[in-house]
């Protein structure tokens, strides 16, 4: 989730957040006009046929207007060709929304406004005494350890705020999602709610609350809750109207503490709020030992606080540029066609949009870019920049009490640094998902390069999923396996950094153990599926629920069948840790250059088993290092084998007869088969040649 700022007639002064009663006041008038201009064409005779143009001929041979030429002009230097700049405008009309649904959404939201500041304020209880809360609803979050200090009371929230990227102008359909942020009153906080997910605590009580009142109003035909990007300790609350709009939009709750609650010197990722000894259940040890950091936990906490200044930034960069807004609409179709902004870590629409601003800061993106421009221009910065090895940051401030970016790379894979300077907006990218966004990228800007017909269809238009991608296919069940590997791998600091969240622990270290297994993979992703939503009288997922972890491999054709690991020599200080690595399967072995060296070899007879070495490899290293049976992994590979051993069978015996000579079988050519194919092969190419003849007659 993130902030967007207000549409222009809904903003008041410039680079200012709005509350949602003041941005949904009143309607677009512009729509009115238009809507009544279409019922006088509705009663014009011959409604909906096509009625020929008639032109004078000097009308038709007259020069071309000003307008007519600066449109020319504006095809040829921001668009490849006029079918390109047609294609994308027609995009962009499909995944618009309507003014008339947006008439619509905004009547719901002012109607969602009254509901929640009519929410009952409850009695102060301790945060463990959850007793008040009625049957028919569950908290949102999985609370363990269940003991923790605190108090919690229930307040109509401070503000109610719409945020994200509806007011923009830059969501897109089919899914509409509008983010609404509950400001938390101050007086239900206290000053260590930052420690031990005593905020997290509060706030799904918060959410659990307004949802029971929430869904006896007639106006909610659907009243669910859900993860907010997957985060398991930051639900949402989502909202849909009932009855034929259901389907119209979807309101995500998001409560926030209020501006400047939290201290930010507490909330570098160098710092811990989460403390061992209650996190394992253990009473304090008093040695003064130095408590593991906890950068995710505290970037999640940040995100909540930095909804307002995400705001001022993308009111003030995307504004009032309409190209702007037209190439970060493209770019989110780009991710979604992808499958590259769903879940926990992924790339999402907030983060390009962020992205897109920082190109305009250091102006490498123009405001009067057109969308197409922009979305070149931020594929080519993506496809040439590695923000693993070197990470931007939006703040331009020389403040010394700000954290440097090096800090920032040794707590996080990935960096990018907001306004403020302490928020990574990439802390959940990983290393594989980045560089699987730079691949994309690459092969997007060359096929931009290559001014193919079919580019814009196999751009914007053609799904690409995680199958289509990759050579092999990698799928690990069930994720409750993944617990064995953290425990082998003793990622106890991350399991106390992500809350218990074992999968996404697990999940950088394994892609990192896989990527060192030879030179055979050219790149290595990872996809999770996304968490589904829940009804509100029933528990949260639990992490292993999704079922499934997907690994998707894109294969060298360099060594690819090669059935030798070579390893240093042995009296190599190098070939210790190749031993450790590989473990039984290395072995010493002599060469034809008197060489000795660690190697590991691979069974693989025929060409078709050569080819899923790779399967061999994957297994033999989760077994060894993380714990993880070969029953637990089932690899997708080689599905074209059988299809090409039975393509050689054919053409082995197309074209022959088998005939008997002195009692045993011979195989001779076959000429009637052999002419028959000739003919075949005649008869098509003349077919193609009076189909090409017929395509060019006048």
């Amino acid at each position: 989730m993130g902030p967007a700022p207000a549409r222009a007639e809904h903003r008041g002064t410039a680079g200012e957040p709005e509350v949602m009663e003041s941005a949904l006041e009143g309607t677009g008038k512009e729509g009115k006009k238009e809507s009544l201009k279409k019922r006088k064409m509705a009663g014009s005779p011959g409604e909906g046929l096509l009625q020929p143009v008639k032109l004078s001929r000097a009308e038709l041979y007259k020069e071309p207007t000003n307008e007519e030429l600066s449109r020319l002009r504006e095809t040829e230097s921001l668009f490849h060709s006029s079918l390109l700049r047609l294609q994308v405008e027609e995009l962009l009309k499909e995944v618009r929304l309507s003014e008339k649904k947006k008439e619509r959404i905004d009547a719901f939201l002012r109607e969602v406004n009254q509901r929640i500041m009519r929410v009952p304020s409850t009695p102060e209880t301790e945060l463990t005494n959850q007793a008040w809360l009625p049957d028919g609803v569950q908290v949102p979050i999985h609370q363990v350890p269940y003991t923790v200090k605190g108090r919690f009371h229930f307040l109509p929230p401070a503000q109610v705020t719409v945020v994200g990227s509806y007011l923009l102008g830059t969501c897109i359909r089919p899914d509409i999602n509008v983010d609404v942020a509950l400001t938390i009153p101050r007086e239900i906080l206290q000053d260590k709610d930052g420690l031990n997910q005593r905020y997290f605590r509060k706030r799904a009580l918060y959410l659990a609350h307004v949802a029971h009142h929430l869904a006896k109003d007639p106006l909610f035909g659907s009243v669910r809750f859900s993860y907010t990007n997957g985060c398991h300790l930051k639900p949402s609350l989502l909202l849909r109207p009932h009855g034929k709009d259901e389907r119209l939009v979807t309101v995500r709750l998001h409560p926030c503490p209020p501006p400047d609650f939290f201290r930010p010197c507490r909330l570098l990722p160098s710092k811990s709020n989460v403390r061992s000894a209650w996190y394992q259940g253990q009473s304090p040890s008093g040695d003064g030992s130095p408590e593991p950091p906890t950068p995710h936990y505290n970037t999640w906490l940040l995100q909540d606080t930095a909804l307002e200044s995400h705001v001022q930034l993308l009111s003030a960069v995307l504004g009032s540029a309409s190209g702007l807004k037209d190439g970060v609409a493209l770019l989110k179709v780009w991710l979604r066609q992808r499958e590259l902004d769903k879940g926990l870590g992924g790339f999402s629409g907030f983060l390009v949009s962020m992205v897109v601003a920082f190109l305009v800061s250091t102006r490498k993106i123009h405001t009067t870019m057109s969308g197409y421009q922009v979305l070149r221009s931020t594929l080519q910065f993506l496809a040439s920049t590695d923000l693993t090895v070197n990470g931007i940051s939006l703040c331009f401030s020389s403040d010394p009490s700000l954290p440097a970016l090096a800090d920032f790379h040794q707590a996080f894979p990935v960096v990018f640094l907001d306004s403020s300077g302490r928020l990574n907006l990439c802390a959940d990218i990983t290393t594989s998902t980045y560089h699987q966004v730079q691949h994309e990228a690459r092969l997007s800007m060359a096929l931009l390069d290559s001014k193919a017909d079919d580019g814009f269809q196999l751009l914007l238009m053609t799904p690409k999923p995680m199958i289509r991608a990759f050579d092999h296919i990698v799928h690990l069940r069930p994720l409750s396996r993944l617990q064995a590997a953290c425990h082998r791998l003793k990622l106890w600091p991350e399991l106390q950094d992500l809350g218990g969240d074992y999968v996404s622990a697990a999940l950088g270290p394994l892609t990192t153990l896989l990527e060192q297994g030879g030179s055979r993979v050219q790149l290595l992703a990872h996809s999770r599926p996304p968490v589904s939503e829940w009804d509100i009288s029933q528990e949260p997922p639990k992490h292993r629920d999704p079922g499934v972890l997907t690994l998707g491999l894109l294969l060298r054709p360099e060594g690819l069948t090669s059935v030798l690991e070579l390893g240093p020599e042995a009296d190599q200080p190098e070939a210790a840790d190749f031993r450790q690595f590989w473990g039984s399967r290395s072995e010493l072995r002599r060469f034809q250059d008197g060489a000795i060296r660690e190697a590991v070899v691979w069974e693989a007879a025929s060409m078709a088993q050569k080819r899923l070495i790779p399967h061999q490899v994957v297994t033999h290293l989760l077994a060894l290092h993380a714990d993880i049976p070969d029953t637990c992994v089932h690899y997708t590979g080689g599905l074209l084998d059988a299809l090409i051993q039975g393509l050689k069978e054919v053409s082995n015996t197309k074209g022959r007869i088998v005939v008997s000579q002195g009692g045993e079988p011979v195989m001779v050519p076959n000429v009637e088969a052999i002419l028959e194919d000739f003919a075949i092969l005649g008869e098509g190419l003349v077919q193609a040649v009076e189909a090409r003849s017929e395509r060019w007659t006048v």
